[in-house]
């Protein structure tokens, strides 16, 4: 069964779908792009579907409430290229 992994930012249009086409490309290479189902909101519409535990994955390029946090994978990494790795081997172990 396919897990779902949402990418969230603040319109959920422009960084989001960076962090989406950078890690469609990584779990390409590593064979597990047919494992997802990939979503992309804006923070804002979320948060409630985030504290109900919707999403299997959820990555984020925006700051998200305090109460969620722990359930978000920092995707800010994806868009300055320091840390990418980190986000990749948390995605890749949530699978």
């Amino acid at each position: 069964m396919k897990k779902s992994l949402m990418v969230v930012c603040g319109t959920g249009i422009a960084t989001s779908t960076i962090a989406t086409g950078k890690i469609k490309s990584y779990l390409e290479k590593e064979g597990l792009l047919d494992n997802v189902k990939f979503l992309q909101s804006k923070i804002s519409d979320e948060v409630g579907a985030i504290r109900n535990d919707d999403y299997d994955i959820v990555v984020s390029t925006t700051i998200v409430p305090n109460d969620i946090k722990d359930k978000v994978i920092n995707g800010v990494p994806l868009l300055t290229g320091v840390g990418v790795q980190s986000v990749f081997d948390r995605i890749k172990s949530a699978l």
